[in-house]
């Protein structure tokens, strides 16, 4: 794992290539403790008195579209923050395991805006980036039951479908390798 005071540091000494905002992406692959690690970087730049947002991709990604949904990324967060407005769309809630866009999100733009999951890091916003994270627990077989355990056991076939559809994608958009800082 990454020395936090130093991912800290790396963070506030970044440019603000977003606007004024300074955009940190945390990506890899399912069930490798993206979420987790985007909380606690969060806590602990609010803890510097830095206004803090963390946006998921799961928010616009569902088991349909798992990569296409980009454009509203753009639309709804990624220009109105560039342009210093407030960002707003409305995001998926998986609490039963499957997407329902019902979350309104609104916020204006913050000191740093946390970018995380599943094709968080894509090429598409690399210039826009402060930082960018990779995070991978190697073993592909803990990694789905970590994300069956977040995510219901009625989630399993979907998952082992997405681990292969996120293969691919990573293999193409080659995040790992224009990843900043690999954590863990």
């Amino acid at each position: 794992m990454a020395d936090l005071g130093i991912l800290l540091d790396a963070v506030r000494a970044g440019p603000t290539r977003l606007g004024a905002v300074r955009l940190v992406t945390i990506d890899g692959p399912s069930g490798s403790g993206k979420s987790t690690f985007a909380d606690q970087l969060a806590i602990a730049l609010r803890e510097l008195a830095l206004v803090t947002v963390v946006v998921p991709t799961d928010h616009f990604a569902t088991w349909a579209d798992p990569f296409d949904w980009w454009s509203r990324m753009e639309a709804g967060v990624l220009r109105p923050l560039a342009m210093g407005s407030s960002a707003d769309y409305i995001g998926n809630d998986w609490s039963s395991g499957e997407p329902v866009p019902i979350l309104r999100q609104r916020f204006a733009p913050p000191d740093v805006l946390i970018l995380e999951g599943v094709s968080a890091g894509r090429r598409a916003v690399a210039g826009r980036s402060t930082l960018g994270c990779w995070t991978e627990e190697p073993d592909r077989v803990l990694r789905l039951e970590r994300a069956v355990r977040r995510d219901g056991e009625q989630t399993r076939l979907h998952l082992i479908r997405w681990q292969h559809l996120e293969d691919a994608w990573f293999a193409s958009d080659d995040t790992k390798r224009r990843a900043d800082l690999r954590i863990g």
